[in-house]
């Protein structure tokens, strides 16, 4: 379910793009509530995707593609031998732990979108085989990238809700609002 988003100041451009990015976010946020660790890794459909997996996921692609952004290393390096790893929490994670380390993730694509001098500054995409050689893009392409990445995987995350246990994202809205 898409929530409102509210309309940014004259001109904030960069405001309105970080607004629909975190209303996103709060559409998988949503999807979690009430649910324990193990609720939260289960796979209702045929995909092998799991509310758990989908949150670590995101979080983990929104903080790559601001290191990148940066011309850092993502913090976490994924290729085609352990990208099934980024789907699944591992180790000591949980989804609390999965959350604050997204909340942290989040507020450091926030600063770092204001604090760019220009949407339009570019940097280079990695030289790795699914993007084009010598390719740039822009800050904008970045902020719309990740707001395209995140509302793909609220949409999984409410069938995947929904396949769980019933509950709906107006369901989940109204719970929400519910304190």
């Amino acid at each position: 379910m898409v929530t409102h988003v509210s309309a940014e100041a004259p001109g904030d451009e960069r405001g309105a793009l970080l607004s629909f990015l975190d209303g996103e976010r709060g559409g998988i946020r949503r999807a979690l509530l009430g649910l324990t660790d193990e609720q939260a890794a289960t796979r209702p459909s045929a995909s092998d995707l799991s509310l758990s997996g989908l949150l670590k996921h995101v979080a983990e692609v929104e903080q790559s593609w601001i290191a990148r952004a940066r011309q850092e290393a993502p913090a976490v390096k994924r290729d085609e031998s352990n990208w099934h790893e980024c789907f699944v929490l591992a180790g000591d994670e949980t989804v609390a732990s999965q959350l604050a380390y997204w909340e942290k993730v989040a507020a450091e694509t926030e600063a770092f979108i204001r604090s760019v001098p220009s949407l339009d500054d570019t940097f280079p995409l990695p030289n790795d085989p699914w993007f084009p050689p010598d390719e740039r893009v822009s800050m904008r392409w970045v902020a719309l990238h990740l707001i395209r990445e995140t509302a793909r995987h609220a949409g999984h995350a409410d069938i995947i809700r929904e396949s769980l246990d019933g509950a709906t994202a107006f369901e989940l809205v109204a719970r929400e609002q519910a304190g």
